[in-house]
């Protein structure tokens, strides 16, 4: 329908109300513009990413500029494990009684450095004397420096009486041990030791040596059997 207006109205119009235009407000800082309303925040923002991303590019360089140095010394090195053997050792005495294990017992080591380009530093030698898994002495070794491609010496010598709790098994295995006249001895040495290359000394490293050895008795300056040099065990840990 149209407007309807009546002349003697002077044009008024008494329609329906019109509602007002609706206003709408926006308050910096809110809603979906953030920072590109307001363009200090959004430099600052800028500035602390391209500093995060600096920072993690650094760090990724030096990580991987470390590990090249790493493998690099590892191929012109190339460490070879160091050789350990008992040439030889004396049982004079080992003798249970009332669970009390009397015992005399040296052990000489060479140690062999086969390495071209690195010397080792043994700052602690620790030797432990064992038979059938019960620690019966510890001595600790004189500590020394070895150079590149060098053989040195250890001696290690138990003496004394140590309580031994041995069960069934254990004490029919000893009865065998002295009527064959020699005895399973195990002697572990524990190690702290640094290397050298050059003038750049490493972290410390604790290795471990295990013999495994089968010594005879020497009664009144005779031995029962014959030693054989072994071999021992080298574990890295």
């Amino acid at each position: 329908m149209g407007e309807t207006r009546q002349p003697h109205l002077n044009g008024a119009y008494y329609g329906p109300s019109i509602p007002p235009p609706s206003k709408s407000y926006h308050r910096p800082g809110r809603g979906g513009g953030g920072c590109c309303c307001n363009p200090f925040s959004c430099c600052c923002s800028c500035i602390a990413n391209c500093i995060c991303t600096c920072i993690c590019q650094i760090i990724f360089t030096i990580l991987i500029v470390v590990g090249i140095i790493v493998f690099v010394g590892w191929l012109v090195f190339r460490p070879n494990t160091v050789k350990f053997h008992a040439t030889d050792a004396s049982l004079t005495e080992f003798n249970l009684n009332n669970n009390t294990l009397h015992f005399n017992l040296a052990v000489n080591f060479t140690i062999r450095n086969p390495n071209k380009r690195i010397g080792i530093y043994y700052d602690r030698i620790e030797a432990r004397a064992s038979y059938q898994g019960q620690r019966f002495s510890t001595v600790d070794l004189p500590t020394f420096y070895q150079g590149r491609k060098n053989t040195s010496y250890a001696n290690a010598e138990f003496r004394g009486q140590h309580m031994v709790l041995l069960g069934n098994r254990e004490m029919s295995k000893y009865n065998d041990d002295r009527s064959a006249g020699a005895y399973d001895i195990e002697v572990k040495l524990y190690l702290r030791t640094r290397l050298r290359f050059w003038f750049v000394k490493s972290t410390r490293v604790k290795p471990k040596i295990d013999c495994d050895l089968r010594i005879p008795l020497r009664s009144n300056g005779t031995a029962s059997g014959v030693y054989e040099s072994k071999r021992c065990d080298f574990d890295w840990r």
